[in-house]
């Protein structure tokens, strides 16, 4: 048995080397004479996960190991769904072809019995065979290729997380009855560790959790960022509908195929755009390429259109038929549009990230859509729900009266038709003890969601807004419906709106890809640089493009902001992000993962945001205070809010400043009684004791303990009080003293900071655009494009690196639906 050992180099010269330096390691070659040499056997399971080639598909299986509950769960599930799919084809042919109808409806009596049971309406085989014809053959051929592939899928997945399966057991340590009670937070410190002993990414030494987030979310940062510079053709002009914003399922799943990882796409591989994509004088010739490309996918969807059609119809009918039996109004219900998560979501967010938010923000946005009601529709509403529901009544008391009514020819029938259509208009007539308060509700829809259009300010209230509210959160029939269409509108997209913005598409990728060290290609959007790509009406203290040096601020600004401190930005409008996305996308990661080193731009931005807040914490000045409206907002968010922004309103510091008269209905639990709170509906019971349980918080939103990079803490220090008050009021503020608790916290904490921050960044932002309109200076149109202003009339769209990009804003921000 021959051992397998390595010879490493030590001198006294490498000790301290930069962190991406590889390490001299020789097995063939003698070493060099210099230094000290140690002879190295390798370590058990250190080899088997040192030099991942593809680390971009090993950080992401094992997020979607820790996210779906370990090994037995996902591979069961993708079990069932083989299972599923069978199902679906083989009862839809036997409901096609082996049930005779005209029995089972007693068109026909069956011979030798009066009485007709399900077995008397089967057919038998050769009578099922015998009626299928060439169409059903060839949608089960088609269909059972479609299944074998996606055996050897899960067989493939088999292999890949029983590996992932051995990393978490062996390397990290940790079992999967341990997944359910760690954070991803928890789960990415132990990765950056094992990096150190296995060295998975040989490139660098040690990872950041910004190079893990960069992995795995690599693609999904394109196409926000695409979806932000409205690069995507997802606006389409409907007869009678007007503009509609488009996109499903099948659609992404093309735009991924085309974009991403299928073997036309730009990518050589998961982290390597080919080298062509970042040549200019090759603009031309990959426009071209692109272009055909998506009109043969956009073919291909065409002919393959029939059988995606018959089969989305068949699931959504499986899938949507019992529950719309159960629960009639299910499809009044609303949900997040696709385009809805795309476009609210920040650049390095996690899925588990994104929904938790707009978990959080669903009841408020449903409480805001149910505010707008028609006073036409609300009295046919009424009036036809009397109509229908005294039918369903009246045939109700028929059936308790005598049973055998049911069987009257379609009765049930009538009485199904009658109790839908009255639960639906019942759902259309408004709440009688609605109270109407727009603003508020956005406002909290804001906190959450952190991103709107600037045209919502102030006009919460108007049909228009909720218009386009509506485009991000869309009731769920609008949903089953795209999603039904989407079969026969993608190849239209395809081949009539995306194929003529391939040549858009390639500049995007060569203006905005950079190589990171030991990362390879991103979008450079995702490095969250806000010198780059940020936006001067974003900033803390307002920029100027032309100077470079901090415009003199109005009064307010020399109490409040730090003018010897500002950030010069090198953005114009083709290259900086829109809606602030750049600036809250830095604020969101800081606050999920604390341990990250920011470079030093980002940290100044960060630090200036926080300094700017803990001098309006103490300015004798309320009036347009930023801070001080955040917090009232913030109050309004629910009783855990309410409690941490009373802490700390209720300071000897603020108490010295004249209070707006603003009445916060605080509500405390007594001592030792134990706050429940909920994360994406699975409920986290903290206590105010010593000790805190913890149980399903493996989709918790970024670390169980307070950062000190965010708003709170700042404010904490300020108003003097101590660093774990903060977490106690989370707890119980009706404490007579707080004392001292764990590091952990409930986990809306980290929440209400980033609500806090969100809503603090608007309020300076707004308070910029104002004192720019009121300034009407030239750089209102430097920096703010018009509405309607394409891309190409822009000044920066003739340089060599901002290309032409004629194509409509597809954001909510200027449209309705």
């Amino acid at each position: 048995m021959v051992l397998e050992s390595s010879y490493q180099q030590f001198d006294q010269s490498s000790e301290g080397e930069g962190e991406g330096q590889e390490r001299n390691v020789d097995r063939d070659e003698t070493p060099l004479d210099s230094g000290v040499i140690i002879h190295v056997v390798p370590e058990s399971g250190k080899t088997r996960w040192n030099h991942i080639e593809d680390l971009d598909s090993f950080f992401t299986r094992m997020y979607h190991y820790h996210q779906r509950h370990g090994f037995a769960c996902m591979m069961l599930q993708e079990v069932l769904e083989l299972g599923q799919f069978i199902f679906v084809i083989s009862f839809s042919v036997f409901l096609f072809h082996c049930i005779d109808y005209s029995i089972l409806f007693k068109d026909k009596r069956p011979s030798n019995t009066d009485k007709i049971s399900i077995s008397d309406a089967i057919l038998s085989s050769k009578e099922c065979l015998a009626s299928m014809g060439l169409v059903t053959w060839i949608s089960i051929l088609v269909a059972s290729i479609f299944w074998f592939l996606r055996v050897v899928k899960v067989l493939y997945h088999f292999v890949q997380y029983w590996d992932i399966k051995s990393f978490f057991n062996i390397a990290l340590k940790i079992n999967d009855n341990d997944l359910d009670n760690l954070t991803w937070h928890e789960v990415q410190k132990k990765i950056i560790e094992v990096q150190k002993e296995q060295e998975m990414c040989i490139h660098k030494r040690e990872l950041t959790e910004l190079d893990i987030y960069h992995r795995i979310l690599r693609f999904k940062n394109y196409i926000v960022a695409m979806i932000n510079k409205s690069l995507l053709p997802v606006r389409l002009k409907i007869p009678f509908f007007g503009d509609i914003i488009f996109m499903t399922q099948g659609l992404k799943y093309n735009l991924e195929l085309l974009l991403f990882w299928g073997p036309w796409s730009p990518f050589e591989n998961s982290w390597h755009l080919q080298e062509d994509y970042k040549k200019l004088n090759k603009r031309q010739e990959l426009g071209r390429s692109l272009s055909k490309y998506i009109l043969w996918i956009g073919i291909a969807n065409l002919v393959l259109c029939p059988l995606i059609l018959l089969w989305q119809i068949l699931y959504s009918f499986f899938n949507y038929g019992e529950l719309l039996k159960r629960e009639p109004g299910a499809l009044g219900t609303r949900m997040w549009s696709l385009y809805g998560k795309l476009y609210l979501r920040h650049f390095n967010e996690l899925d588990h990230e994104l929904n938790a938010r707009l978990n959080r923000a669903y009841r408020p946005a449903s409480k805001y859509m149910s505010m707008f009601t028609s006073p036409l529709v609300t009295v046919i509403a009424k009036n036809v729900a009397f109509i229908f529901g005294s039918i369903f009544a009246v045939f109700l008391i028929l059936t308790f009266y005598d049973e055998d009514f049911l069987t009257v020819e379609h009765v049930f029938m009538i009485m199904t038709v009658s109790g839908s259509v009255a639960a639906i208009c019942r759902s259309l007539v408004p709440d009688e003890n609605l109270v109407w308060c727009p603003e508020s509700l956005l406002t909290a829809v804001l906190a959450h969601t952190h991103y709107r259009p600037d045209s919502w300010q102030g006009q919460a209230h108007t049909q228009t807004t909720r218009s386009q509210v509506a485009q991000l959160f869309q009731y769920r029939a609008v949903h089953l419906l795209e999603e039904l269409m989407s079969p026969l509108l993608t190849p239209y997209i395809l081949c009539f709106h995306l194929r003529y913005k391939a040549l858009d598409i390639v500049d995007f990728y060569r203006n905005f890809t950079i190589e990171v060290t030991g990362v390879g290609d991103i979008c450079s959007f995702a490095q969250m640089d806000v010198r780059k790509h940020g936006n001067p009406m974003w900033q803390t203290l307002p920029q100027s493009p032309i100077n470079k040096e901090p415009e003199r601020p109005e009064y307010s600004d020399l109490q409040i902001g730090n003018i010897n401190k500002y950030i010069p930005l090198c953005s114009n409008q083709y290259t900086q992000a829109e809606d602030g996305k750049t600036e809250l996308s830095l604020i969101h990661f800081t606050l999920t993962n604390p341990e990250w080193k920011p470079p030093s731009h980002a940290e100044n931005f960060v630090a200036a945001l926080r300094e700017r807040a803990k001098r309006e914490a103490t300015a004798a000045q309320l009036e347009n205070n930023p801070l001080y409206a955040s917090l009232s907002s913030v109050s309004s968010l629910g009783p855990e809010y309410n409690d941490i922004v009373s802490n700390i309103l209720r300071s000897p510091i603020m108490n010295q400043v004249s209070m707006p008269n603003t009445n916060y209905n605080y509500t405390h639990q007594p001592t030792g009684m134990s706050l429940h709170t909920s994360i994406n509906g699975q409920n986290v019971c903290s206590t105010s004791g010593n000790t805190a349980i913890r149980r399903n918080v493996n989709r918790a939103e970024g670390p169980l303990h307070i950062g000190e990079k965010g708003l709170l803490y700042s404010l904490q220090q300020v108003i003097g009080g101590s660093y774990q008050s903060l977490e106690t009021s989370a707890f119980s503020s009706g404490q007579q003293e707080m004392h001292t608790i764990q590091h952990t916290v409930p986990l809306e904490l980290t929440a209400v900071d980033m609500s806090l921050s969100t809503l603090y960044l608007h309020e300076i932002h707004h308070r910029q655009i104002r004192r720019q309109s009121q300034k009407e200076t030239v750089n209102k149109t430097i920096w703010q494009r018009d509405a309607f202003q394409d891309l190409a009339t822009l000044p920066e769209a003739g340089q060599e690196r901002a290309p032409l990009l004629a194509h409509p804003d597809s954001s909510p921000r200027n449209k309705t639906s």
